[in-house]
């Protein structure tokens, strides 16, 4: 079995890796001549924890290879994966599909032989009929099919979602094509995996519709967190008395700045776009995504607020820079609208973050980048947790008290505990919890 992931981004990297470690020969092709150069010296251009071990282990045992060849990677596979870039377009939001037709027109002139032609990146409904239409206009005597396999893959645990998945959506409309994904997939079906087989629209659909009930959890228990605040309940508690029904589940209930990411933001405005020019506007989703783009601009007032109505001279210190923790992704974070408020309104911003710091320089300018988080911490008036790493949640409270200018914390993920906040001599504000004020004799 031959597979050419066409894209070596993150779904694109993610995903031949991982079929690579199913034993399937993959040749991941990108334009990026340097980009290719360094992934066969062992260099990952991106951060995700297990990659470069899966990578290496395939590289080495020949399965997995990387080339600029796309023509050579195409010709003699037996499937050949769409996996590039289809960001929100400039103007109206709806998904750029440039890059998705260039390949197809590209992959055209390569095909030999029955071939099964998948769309992994995530495409509005519609995409894959209009690829085979490219494909069958440039080839008219080619043998293949056209197949939507939308990725599930969340960064940071990607590796543990491609390998145990909660399903695998495949929108093969033919027997043959069906066939060749079932091979292409045996391992998970050795464990059991949901294999649901659909057409090509549902399939489409089914990527976009499941980001956005995401999206629209997220942003559900954001607002109740701020109705919490106004009237002295606890979030975490009304999380968890709906979390425990069944119909509701409790993932993605835990309050914070507003979603970023990859994924959400240009999905959720790629199907209030699609379902705009359907004539059946989604205004659900349509409010999720003014409520989160709003949220993440407020998230800089809560800050100034917590520090009397102005930051105007002072120092603000900031833990967690990318979107989520576990990644080094920038795109749509919370920070990028925060840190550059809290600028304008006078505040110089110290900032740590564990993998997005290079990153996160580039995009916001006048930041001072610190090389650990007690370094951030020097002679600030008030910390800032932005992204939830898991090594800001066990700081030494004494060191984070001796290194602030006063004793002021605002926790935008909610990671410690208000009342010990309070005990250890915190003035501590937290998401949909009370505000607490430190006690007199602090212990």
């Amino acid at each position: 079995m031959r597979i050419a992931m066409i894209g070596t981004g993150y779904v694109g990297l993610v995903s031949g890796a991982c079929f690579s470690e199913f034993g399937i020969n993959v040749a991941c092709v990108d334009k990026d001549a340097e980009k290719i150069a360094r992934l066969r010296k062992g260099e990952i251009p991106i951060y995700e924890p297990g990659l470069d071990e899966l990578v290496a282990r395939n590289v080495e045992e020949e399965r997995l290879t990387f080339t600029t060849d796309l023509a050579g990677a195409v010709a003699g596979a037996n499937a050949v994966f769409i996996a590039v870039g289809t960001p929100s377009r400039r103007g109206d939001g709806f998904a750029d599909l440039t890059h998705v037709y260039d390949a197809a027109r590209e992959i055209a002139a390569a095909l030999d032989g029955y071939t099964v032609v998948v769309t992994k990146s995530t495409v509005p409904v519609g995409t894959g009929r209009e690829i085979a239409r490219i494909l069958r206009e440039a080839r008219p005597d080619a043998d293949f099919d056209v197949v939507s396999n939308p990725e599930f893959l969340r960064e940071g645990p990607a590796i543990g979602d491609f390998m145990r998945p909660d399903r695998v959506i495949i929108g093969a409309e033919s027997e043959r094509a069906q066939q060749l994904m079932r091979r292409i997939y045996r391992p998970l079906y050795l464990i059991e995996t949901p294999m649901i087989f659909t057409g090509l629209e549902t399939a489409e659909l089914t990527k976009y519709a499941a980001n956005a009930f995401l999206a629209a959890k997220i942003t559900f228990i954001n607002e109740v967190a701020d109705l919490c605040e106004k009237v002295g309940a606890d979030v975490h508690d009304v999380a968890r008395g709906i979390g425990l029904d069944g119909r509701i589940g409790r993932k993605f209930l835990h309050p914070g700045p507003g979603y970023g990411g990859s994924c959400f933001p240009k999905d959720t405005l790629a199907l209030v776009r699609t379902a705009q020019q359907a004539g059946v506007p989604i205004r659900l989703v349509e409010t999720v995504v003014d409520v989160n783009e709003r949220r993440k601009r407020r998230m800089a007032d809560k800050i100034i607020a917590h520090c009397g109505g102005s930051v105007a001279g002072k120092t603000v210190a900031v833990l967690g820079l990318t979107f989520k923790p576990n990644t080094d992704d920038m795109r749509e974070a919370p920070s990028l609208e925060i840190i550059p408020a809290l600028q304008a309104a006078g505040a110089m911003v110290r900032a740590y973050d564990p993998a997005g710091l290079k990153e996160a320089q580039k995009l916001l300018p006048g930041m001072i980048a610190c090389d650990s988080a007690y370094e951030a911490m020097d002679g600030a008036d008030v910390l800032v947790i932005v992204t939830e790493w898991n090594a800001f949640r066990a700081l030494d409270l004494d060191e984070v008290k001796r290194r602030l200018k006063t004793p002021a914390i605002v926790d935008l993920r909610n990671i410690y505990n208000p009342e010990e906040m309070q005990a250890a001599g915190f003035h501590y504000t937290s998401i949909g919890r009370p505000e607490v004020i430190p006690d007199r004799q602090p212990k």
